[in-house]
């Protein structure tokens, strides 16, 4: 992975932005921090900041141009497939200088304009240049793996792998504050807004042309749930998944760097490294393990899938003072809100892992495939109208009562069984949407200090919502998951914490075939009364370790609870939330704020931790950028 940033400039000369634009380059030094350039032509300005994995020479560099002079590209990712399209290009006569993929990719677009895009297997945010048509091509990954964002006004175009590159061109910085009121509700800003007014994110699977000062935008790839394959056997549907993962893996391990992969103990990374041992000697993997927490601690299994299959294991176990260390570092690292407490572990192992690899393979996208979440499981039994959800309905009120936390096992299963039994009382759409979020809309309307526009609001969450209606299937959840989960929650995580140690990780599940191929296949085969993720686990059961499986979703809690009460109760409530500064910054409500300090320290406190985290992630970004 790499970084990059650019202008297009409709009324002016983009040397009037140098300046600006390796400001902006590096900004993003930790995105790629061996080498970076810029290219300035007429009213377009390209930079790139990079992170040399294919071709680590200086001949690979970027901006790259092509041998006439007329094309230029900046390119963040990976093309897996390059080699196979290198060596048609070159019986068509083109003479390579460079043995890169961004070389190849640059005359695939020559070759066949936009529709290259359809050629290329990867993940990818590029910028190509033509200095002739004076045309710019921005496009993104069919999955959104990574990142690019855009602002636009009367005069010009920015774009930039990360927020923080476009601020660094002087835009006016107007805080939406729609956004705002959802991410209080998701501690995470879904796609395609940001938390400042006029920077969207490009939508996976999108393309903007701009030509003669119009923007011209395409939408080029879509996830189709449409269930094709049903008269496919449930054998030879996992002989399929099997090749179709098997190809995703072996493409990925193409590398001119040290690679390893991410093995934390569950199926789906155990997967992805028992297929990449078999083509990589010695293959090296990366677990972390948590000393204070033996519950959420799974090196145990990591270490058996690491055994069975010969790599070189390296084991990260790590105290809550270790953790904490890093939480701040973790928090600078973002340029919006992020309150995915997870964040703090996969900064942590990345930190670590890239001691010793540049590249890792991880399980990512899975859960989001197959209905690995808890929510996936209270979905499909809420499609069942029996006994048992008539019991859970008709005893919300005891639920109401009960202490609930993600503390202890039996609080942390009286909070779920509550959540579950008010989903019971919605139609899908709003049961979904209940399952998706940390708090309700009366939460985040009442502790803000002002009413947003609701219309701008329920516009974006239909959109949001547009694949539920009120006969939802698995695969209907599952691709609004692809949507809104993954695309802006799991891969955002993973980008910015991976990029912030500039490590490349790359997710083998996010291949389209796989995903194509997992989306054309009924719900029977992805989960039933016995078993989530039922083809994935079948398909791989013969040769992982019996352990891993008829176990516990572990997942990743990190210790906010001990925090908020001893270490950070200080810095959060006598500084980011202190009422003095509360009342200058007027966005938030004093009293609600008071109300969620006094339920901390009750025997309650129930997901308040949850929504406290959101609001210190939110104080310390608008301190870091406002103050």
């Amino acid at each position: 992975m790499c970084g990059i940033t650019g202008i297009y400039a409709f009324n002016e000369n983009a040397f009037n932005y140098k300046n600006k634009v390796e400001k902006a380059v590096s900004s993003l030094r930790h995105r790629g921090p061996d080498d970076n350039g810029i290219y300035i032509h007429s009213n377009v300005a390209l930079g790139h900041s990079r992170l040399a994995i294919i071709d680590t020479s200086a001949a690979a560099s970027q901006p790259f141009t092509d041998a006439s002079k007329r094309y230029t590209i900046v390119f963040n990712g990976e093309f897996y497939n390059f080699k196979e399209h290198r060596k048609i290009l070159k019986e068509k006569g083109v003479q390579f200088r460079s043995n890169s993929d961004t070389e190849v990719l640059l005359y695939l677009y020559i070759k066949y304009g936009v529709d290259f895009i359809a050629k290329v297997n990867g993940c990818f945010a590029l910028a190509i240049y033509d200095n002739v048509e004076k045309s710019l091509l921005l496009a993104r990954d069919r999955m959104g793996i990574n990142p690019l964002h855009i602002y636009q006004d009367e005069n010009k175009l920015i774009f930039g792998s990360e927020i923080k590159a476009i601020l660094e061109y002087n835009i006016n910085r107007e805080i939406d504050y729609e956004s705002l009121y959802t991410y209080l509700q998701l501690n995470y800003i879904p796609g395609p807004h940001s938390i400042f007014k006029n920077i969207y994110k490009l939508t996976p699977g999108t393309y903007l042309k701009i030509k003669n000062d119009k923007i011209e935008k395409n939408v080029y790839y879509k996830i189709k749930s449409k269930i094709t394959n049903e008269i496919l056997s449930y054998n030879d549907a996992k002989d399929s998944l099997n090749t179709h993962i098997d190809n995703a893996v072996k493409s990925r391990l193409v590398s001119d760097v040290p690679l390893g992969t991410f093995l934390s103990g569950g199926i789906d990374s155990s997967v992805i490294t028992a297929i990449a041992s078999k083509y990589t000697d010695k293959l090296k993997t990366f677990s972390i393990g948590f000393k204070d927490e033996p519950f959420f601690d799974e090196t145990y299994y990591a270490n058996l899938v690491a055994k069975k299959f010969n790599t070189e294991h390296t084991v990260f176990s790590l105290t809550n003072k270790e953790l904490f260390e890093h939480l701040f570092s973790t928090i600078d690292s973002l340029d919006e809100p992020f309150a995915d407490s997870s964040a703090l572990a996969v900064n942590i192992l990345s930190f670590h892992t890239r001691k010793h690899v540049t590249v890792v393979l991880s399980g990512d996208g899975a859960d989001e495939m197959f209905g690995g979440y808890n929510k996936h499981y209270a979905h499909f039994n809420a499609l069942n109208n029996n006994f048992r959800n008539s019991a859970i309905k008709n005893s919300n009120f005891i639920f109401n009562i009960l202490p609930k936390s993600r503390n202890n096992k039996y609080e942390n299963k009286a909070r779920q069984i509550h959540k579950y039994s008010k989903g019971l009382n919605l139609n899908d759409k709003e049961r979904y949407w209940l399952w998706c979020s940390i708090a309700n809309e009366n939460y985040a309307s009442n502790i803000l200090n002002f009413n947003i526009n609701q219309q701008i609001y329920y516009s974006r969450k239909n959109e949001i919502l547009e694949y539920i209606n009120n006969d939802s299937k698995i695969n209907d959840i599952l691709l609004s998951d692809m949507h809104l989960v993954l695309q802006n929650d799991m891969l955002v995580k993973v980008d910015m914490m991976s990029m912030a140690n500039s490590l490349e990780v790359r997710t083998p599940f996010l291949d389209h075939n796989v995903v194509n191929f997992v989306f054309s296949l009924p719900d029977s085969y992805k989960i039933n009364n016995n078993i989530r993720k039922r083809i994935l686990q079948d398909t791989y059961k013969n040769i992982l370790p019996n352990e891993l499986y008829n176990r516990q979703k572990q997942g990743f809690e990190v210790p906010l609870l001990k925090w908020f009460q001893n270490d950070l109760n200080s810095f959060i409530f006598d500084n980011l939330l202190k009422k003095s500064f509360i009342k200058e910054q007027n966005i938030f409500n004093i009293e609600q704020i008071e109300y969620m300090r006094k339920r901390l320290s009750s025997n309650n406190p129930g997901d308040i931790t949850s929504k406290i985290w959101g609001l210190l992630v939110f104080q310390y970004w608008w301190n870091k950028y406002y103050n």
